[in-house]
């Protein structure tokens, strides 16, 4: 345990830095009572880097010697003192021509040296984290700053500490996997990060259903029903309970899904990296690998997207359960019923992917660059403000497509003739129902994008601190 430390040490202080550190120390100390506790770590941390947790608080506090926190001005000044020589040490490692600043050049070539994987898009953005005057590289005085609360002691854990960020699970089974660090594939981390990201794909997917579900009956009903008669009409057919049909399967499908796509997702950035291992992907080459990824997946594991709809669909008593309705479906149609609509699924995927991908990290990128100056990093609610733009933007280019999709799934035999085509099922919705029956049932697709982002987000970072890893 840390004890409280005479007057003495606060008179050895340079005045500057002691103005300094009692600035930065009434900053943390949010209730004003003199001493710092977990909130108001917690509270700076959060404003420093959005996918900061209290577990970073909870370890910044146990390395001042005060796991319960109170920590005071002189025990808070004996410790940050002591972080500065370890920040001036590895910053010492990154400054290769000794000249007080680190710029994009010494940045790259400082984490090869490190082992760590690092594109310059990527560099570019670390660095204009911390460069707060605009200058294109780094002093000392930025990286201590920046870096003053990290919990961490050694280079690795600190640039951990920097770099990440994250991509959140919004219900839809379209997304471009996460990227994860060497050292989180090395610790098995990244199945912890799976295991985190399906809970709160559930827990999202669970709360959406109902919407969900008046999205799909919607696609498959030719008539022109609004959605407040659509409702009532199911809840009529089979009560409240009734909406949540076929969510099981949806959220069964969440562990072999992700899994899926996260192994071809690796693989396939194997492939494009070539020989260069240590190079982290542009934007363009994820998009490409998280399509790729996101079609292997989809064809394992397209047999429970039939039967979530048909699930969805079905009337009271129609089937027992998942096994009972696959039986039967099986017996009446044929093994060729399970990949109905399987071609405009997986031609979904690439406008989809493409542009919630490139759009959320525009925005994002977009933010840090207009204010890097006073060193500002977006904000949880901004965060969710370019998940739900990209994600809805995705959904306007590629709905028609999963439109036709939900009508071939919903065919209950096979259909003779061009309405049992893709090509057919768009004529068949443009002669009928005009252009805008392309779009019949988006509305509760977008009504559904800002709960399902931020329930998945808050259980994320609930259940990822529980299996002991970061947001990332």
């Amino acid at each position: 345990m840390v004890q409280c430390h005479p007057p003495l040490e606060l008179e050895e202080l340079p005045k500057e830095d002691e103005e300094r550190l009692e600035k930065l120390f009434s900053k943390l100390d949010t209730d004003g009572n003199g001493k710092i506790d977990i909130h108001d770590l917690s509270v700076a941390l959060k404003e420093l880097a959005p996918h900061i947790n209290r577990s970073y608080a909870e370890k910044f506090l146990a390395t001042t010697g005060k796991d319960a926190g109170d920590v005071t001005l002189s025990e808070f000044i004996h410790y940050v003192r002591e972080h500065e020589k370890n920040l001036r040490l590895q910053f010492s490692h990154l400054d290769k021509n000794k000249d007080g600043k680190v710029d994009l050049e010494e940045l790259i070539s400082a984490f090869a040296d490190l082992g760590i994987a690092i594109g310059r898009n990527e560099a570019t953005n670390l660095l204009k984290r911390m460069d707060q005057d605009g200058s294109l590289n780094i002093s000392y005085d930025e990286w201590r700053d920046y870096l003053l609360l990290a919990p961490a002691t050694d280079i690795h854990a600190l640039i951990s500490f920097w770099r990440h960020s994250t991509y959140l699970d919004i219900g839809e089974d379209m997304n471009v996997p996460d990227d994860f660090t060497q050292s989180e594939l090395q610790t098995g981390k990244w199945w912890r990060h799976l295991l985190a990201g399906g809970i709160a794909g559930a827990f999202s997917r669970t709360c959406t259903a109902p919407l969900d579900r008046l999205k799909v009956f919607l696609q498959v009903n030719p008539t022109r029903e609004n959605m407040l008669r659509c409702l009532a009409r199911m809840i009529n057919e089979g009560g409240i309970n009734g909406l949540w049909r076929g969510n099981g399967i949806n959220v069964i499908k969440i562990a072999p899904e992700s899994a899926i796509k996260f192994a071809a997702y690796e693989q396939v950035k194997r492939l494009i990296k070539g020989e260069k291992k240590n190079q982290p992907l542009e934007i363009h080459e994820r998009f490409i690998a998280g399509a790729s990824a996101g079609a292997i997946s989809q064809t394992v594991i397209y047999p429970l997207e039939v039967l979530k709809t048909r699930l969805a669909l079905r009337k009271t008593g129609q089937y027992l359960g998942i096994l009972d309705a696959a039986r039967k479906i099986y017996a009446r149609e044929g093994l060729k019923c399970f990949y109905k609509g399987y071609i405009p699924n997986i031609l979904g995927i690439v406008p989809y992917a493409g542009i919630d991908l490139a759009v959320y990290e525009t925005l994002k990128k977009k933010y840090i660059s207009k204010y890097q100056a006073n060193n500002s990093q977006p904000g949880i609610l901004l965060l969710l403000a370019c998940g739900s733009a990209s994600c809805t933007l995705g959904q306007v280019c590629s709905y028609p497509l999963a439109l036709v999709r939900t009508r071939l799934q919903a065919q209950e035999r096979s259909a003779k003739g061009a309405e049992g085509t893709m090509s057919g099922v768009f004529r068949d919705i443009v002669q009928r129902e005009g252009f805008r029956g392309l779009y019949r049932g988006i509305t509760p697709n977008f009504i559904k994008v800002i709960p399902a982002v931020s329930i998945s987000y808050v259980v994320y970072e609930y259940a990822s601190r529980s299996l002991g890893v970061n947001m990332t």
